[in-house]
């Protein structure tokens, strides 16, 4: 009959860690031959295929913003950090990065449309039709007549959407926006095409909305009676109505003439001297 010995139990634990050395051995041969595949210079990146609604960047421009900051091999480049730098180029809002077998990458840009300046005409800061902020060199025809916004920077949705919806509006009476204000107070402003100063005061857009198309829907039976000339301010911050200021019209009233100078008087002599009058006091 065949007898079975116990394996003492520093045998075993010596066998085990055998195990897991070789395991361990194993993994990291396999690692180290990974490594070399991915380093190696066949999976070197060679293009970048920009996609997209794309006017402003193409893959020489990518590549030239990327430059030394772009690591790493077709198999081993760290997509999110593409992606990041990306979206630090100017003009680009979005962008989603792929690896295209075998060794380039596949760039789906999504650019800003610009529609309006913020804070001032001409500078480096535009609104996009999101109502989103960005910096860019505005390099396109139509920023001639683009208007401008400007406000808290947390509002500049709310900016957008109000300068979208008085467009129209003033439209009606052949009338464009050239600047839109909100200032810190949250009074609200606007500078007309042929320079005319509109405050509209507080309140929700609705508000301020409402106050714009009375003025529209008025203003032209009003200057009917004036005839051509500009109007140099709106101000539609009154209850119950708005007040205008009108080149060459006046509503001061002319002051009277000066009175004709009294004629000259002698001295009165001591004969005719009117006496003074006295009032005695009564006593009770």
């Amino acid at each position: 009959m065949a007898q079975r010995y116990a394996i003492p139990i520093d045998v075993r634990l010596m066998g085990w860690a055998a195990n897991g050395l070789f395991v361990v051995a194993l993994a990291m041969g396999g690692g180290a031959v990974l490594a070399w595949v991915a380093q190696h210079p066949s999976w070197s990146l060679v293009a970048i295929v920009v996609v997209g609604d794309v006017r402003h960047q193409n893959e020489v421009k990518l590549r030239s913003h990327l430059g030394t900051r772009l690591e790493g091999t077709f198999l081993t480049v760290n997509l999110q950090q593409v992606q990041h730098l990306i979206e630090g180029v100017p003009w680009v809002r979005s962008a989603r990065v792929q690896r295209e077998f075998p060794n380039r990458l596949r760039v789906v840009i999504e650019e800003h449309e610009a529609v309006a300046w913020w804070g001032e005409a001409g500078g480096g800061k535009l609104i996009n039709r999101y109502g989103e902020i960005f910096e860019a060199a505005a390099d396109e025809p139509a920023h001639q007549t683009w208007s401008a916004l400007s406000g808290p920077a947390y509002l500049s949705h709310q900016l957008y959407r109000v300068y979208q919806t008085l467009g129209p509006v003033l439209g009606r009476i052949d009338r464009r926006l050239v600047r839109l204000e909100l200032n810190a107070r949250g009074s609200w402003s606007a500078v007309l095409d042929g320079g005319t100063r509109m405050e509209m005061g507080r309140g929700q857009p609705e508000l301020l909305i409402e106050r714009v198309q009375t003025f529209v829907d008025t203003v032209p039976t009003l200057m009917a009676h004036y005839g051509p000339r500009d109007i140099e301010t709106v101000d539609l911050r009154y209850p119950n109505g708005y007040a205008l200021r009108i080149r060459g019209v006046s509503t001061l009233i002319a002051p009277p003439p000066d009175p004709p100078p009294a004629p000259p008087v002698s001295p009165a002599s001591p004969a005719t001297a009117a006496s003074p009058t006295v009032t005695p006091l009564t006593q009770r």
